[in-house]
């Protein structure tokens, strides 16, 4: 007998009656499984009671035809087939008046309208039929019925009938509680799939702000990729959008409608690293008072983004490198090996092979992540996007503050004029300190005080070391130590770096040089001569 409790059995009739009732509280208080709970309940009815044939009928919100829940001795399919109007037979009577009925002898009533079938041999034999309401205050949620069969040392059929009412106004709770647990988890399905469109939306690639030709470049190669499983790896420097591509790329797969979920891995050390990848199990460390899902079983059929993959500690890249090509792994202080099926899309602000070649990072893990590459241009190499990606800030900040400021053409031309060594992060930051502080709507160039100061500190972080390594594959160092003559004035000094900067990218070709900057060769050879740039020869 499923989920009772071992009583002696008692002899009298009220003695099991309370006993029943007890085992039925416990029943209803266990779980929400509303169909197993029903059933658990009629075979209590009739294993301490003789009630049998029990039957528990519950009201569609859409049809209001009562259709059956829970029997016992009925299959499945015809579970699903037989329905009651109100007031058809003898349970739809009762749903109609809300007041329990006893038929003394189904055989000769001819409201019994037997449509499970059950009861082959009812004209042969006395069966009593009890039905009773179902309620939850005044509302009449269902009907329950059962047979009962003559035996000696039964109960009245009345006392029958007051003992369902009380086991019927059980199930009102029961249900009425499943009803409402239900509404809410459609409210926050419902709740949870708007804001999934509303991510799709903001992470569509024409969503994303850039115009240049090396950002549509980038939105191709994105289309591209994002169908495929294929891994990604994202490289530029800090603040330029990899994670907002990084998202594109999963809201524009098959994948959207499942989890993208990021870590930052230089912000943690490797083994708080181990435990939110892996997750781990219950006693695996002191405070592991519980099992904890790792972020790799979290990104299950869904994207998982390491950020800064390049700042992982190295002794951590072989456990990755393994997860990678196995696609299994246990927890911390587990046994079970768990498969994912996880698309993995990494980034990192550093030269890979530099870090290759100095015993930073291993060679076999950039190869596996290493798939595709798309990179990050910094602000400064497209600067046509500058004046729509200041606009677009500009309009976020207007939402959050209620305001509705404007840029000059005079503030464009100081954003058009800034090294942006922080990229589009300290864009924002510089257009919302700005936003803040001026007393009017309007944004000018005077406004951005941080123009005559910057020009050296942009410079120091553009040849620092950190950021001669983070440039695209095969670009040359030799940053360090070329800075601008004493006697430059800094609007000369700023265009000396400018060309300096693009020269590098450009590996020091004069004609990608020229194009980078929108000058002419000649123009270019001009400055250069002018500025004592030393020319380098690769």
């Amino acid at each position: 007998m499923n989920g009772l409790s071992p009583h002696p059995p008692p002899s009298d009739q009220k003695g099991m009656e309370l006993i029943a009732l007890y085992e039925v509280s416990k029943i209803l208080s266990s779980s929400l499984d509303l169909e197993e709970d029903l059933l658990a309940v009629l075979r209590i009815l009739d294993n301490f009671l003789g009630m049998k044939k029990g039957t528990v009928t519950l009201v569609d919100p859409e049809t209001q035809d009562l259709v059956i829940e829970a029997a016992l001795g009925l299959k499945e399919e015809d579970r699903r087939r037989i329905r009651y109007r109100v007031g058809e037979g003898i349970t739809g009577k009762v749903l109609k008046t809300g007041l329990p009925m006893l038929i003394p002898d189904v055989g000769s009533e001819p409201l019994f309208l037997d449509k499970t079938h059950r009861r082959p041999d009812r004209m042969e034999h006395s069966i009593a039929f009890l039905a009773v309401p179902i309620r939850r205050g005044r509302e009449t949620l269902g009907v329950m019925s059962i047979d009962r069969s003559p035996r000696e040392g039964a109960l009245s059929q009345e006392e029958d009938l007051r003992f369902l009412t009380l086991v019927a106004n059980l199930i009102g709770q029961m249900v009425a509680l499943h009803r409402r647990v239900a509404r809410e988890r459609e409210t926050l399905l419902e709740e949870q799939s708007r804001l999934k469109e509303q991510l799709q939306q903001t992470y569509k690639l024409e969503n994303i702000v850039g115009q240049s030709k090396v950002m549509l470049s980038i939105f191709e190669t994105v289309h591209r990729v994002a169908p495929s499983r294929a891994t990604v790896l994202l490289r530029g420097e800090s603040g330029t959008g990899k994670e907002m591509i990084a998202r594109a790329i999963h809201y524009n797969s098959p994948r959207a409608d499942s989890a993208f979920i990021a870590l930052n891995c230089a912000a943690l050390p490797e083994a708080l690293l181990e435990s939110e990848l892996f997750g781990y199990e219950k006693g695996a460390f002191t405070g592991a008072t519980g099992e904890k899902k790792g972020r790799f079983e979290l990104a299950h059929k869904g994207t998982l983004f390491l950020d800064e993959i390049g700042d992982m500690p190295l002794p951590f890249q072989t456990k990755l490198l393994r997860v990678l090509q196995e696609k299994r792994f246990e927890r911390l202080g587990g046994t079970k090996t768990h498969d994912v099926d996880v698309r993995l899309i990494a980034a990192t602000n550093r030269n890979l092979e530099d870090a290759i070649a100095k015993g930073e990072f291993r060679a076999d893990l950039y190869f596996r992540v290493n798939v595709v590459t798309i990179y990050l241009p910094p602000l400064r190499e497209r600067r046509d996007d500058i004046p729509p990606l200041a606009q677009h800030i500009l309009r976020k900040l207007n939402r959050e503050y209620g305001r509705s400021c404007r840029l000059t053409p005079g503030a464009l031309e100081v954003l058009m004029r800034c090294l942006w060594p922080g990229n589009i992060r300290e864009m924002e930051n510089c257009l919302e300190r700005v936003y803040v502080m001026v007393k009017d709507d309007v944004l000018a160039g005077q406004d951005f005080h941080c123009e005559a100061c910057a020009t050296h500190f942009h410079a120091a972080l553009l040849f620092s070391p950190r950021s001669a390594g983070s440039g695209p594959v095969g670009a040359p160092p030799g940053r360090i130590g070329q800075t601008a003559p004493a006697t430059l004035r800094p609007e000369e000094g700023k265009e000396r770096t400018r060309i300096t900067d693009a020269l590098e990218r450009c590996g020091w070709v004069q004609a990608r040089a020229a194009r980078l900057l929108g000058l002419t060769v000649r123009q270019l050879g001009y400055r250069i001569r002018k500025y004592g740039i030393e020319v380098r020869k690769l």
